[in-house]
């Protein structure tokens, strides 16, 4: 067995890859947060955003890095879930109390994760491949995101689901932020009221941030 198969293989090892590829999805959430909300700024600003985004010839290299990070999360995700429900179908298994306590969140972790693939799958088919209108700004003919958010989101269904799954999103990156500093080892007792903090933060930046968008582009009808 090689190194890197005898480290994914151990406990820790999967700890540390699911707190790598957290930590970096949780930086692409944010800036594509801080990003879209340029859409409060009118459909030209929004647009220029999305365009200087595709036309960049890196993009195709940031999208290999994202999917590699999803992949890695979402595998190593499923593999450490099987392994806790196969030890708890176990006769002799017992729930042991680690003192620190279960969430809301932390309980539905493996379910709100797969409201977002559900929703990851939903949102590259209606918006990275959705309608293709196109629009120009200083000359620059470029695609039309603005018309296509404003056009999806008319439909109140959808912007039901959109904010669901955004409030899901919330409450997974919550707890996935405080797990990641677990790993870390920052979980001391000093700092612990900090990093709650800041986990409960980031949830709700995230989940009403996004959610925002959605309603914005309702009443934009």
């Amino acid at each position: 067995m090689s190194l890197s198969q005898s480290y994914l293989k151990s406990s820790i090892g999967k700890k540390q890859v699911m707190a790598i590829t957290g930590a970096g999805l949780i930086g692409f959430s944010l800036s594509h947060l801080l990003g879209n909300l340029l859409i409060f700024l009118g459909p030209d600003k929004f647009n220029v955003y999305g365009h200087t985004l595709t036309s960049n010839p890196l993009i195709y290299l940031a999208e290999a890095i994202l999917l590699a990070l999803f992949l890695g999360h979402i595998v190593i995700a499923l593999v450490v879930n099987i392994q806790n429900r196969s030890a708890r179908s176990q006769s002799y298994y017992k729930k042991t109390r680690t003192g620190r306590g279960e969430t809301i969140a932390s309980k539905t972790m493996p379910w709100t994760g797969l409201i977002l693939l559900i929703f990851l799958v939903l949102h590259l088919i209606n918006f990275k491949y959705g309608a293709e209108y196109l629009t120009t700004v200083d000359g620059v003919e470029m695609r039309d995101l603005y018309r296509l958010l404003v056009e999806y989101f008319s439909n109140p269904l959808y912007v039901a689901w959109y904010v669901f799954a955004m409030l899901s999103f919330g409450l997974h990156t919550s707890h996935g932020f405080w797990s990641m500093t677990q790993t870390w080892g920052l979980d001391h007792p000093k700092y612990t009221p900090l990093i709650k903090c800041l986990s409960n933060a980031y949830g709700i930046l995230v989940a009403v941030g996004f959610s925002s968008l959605a309603i914005f582009c309702y009443f934009q009808n």
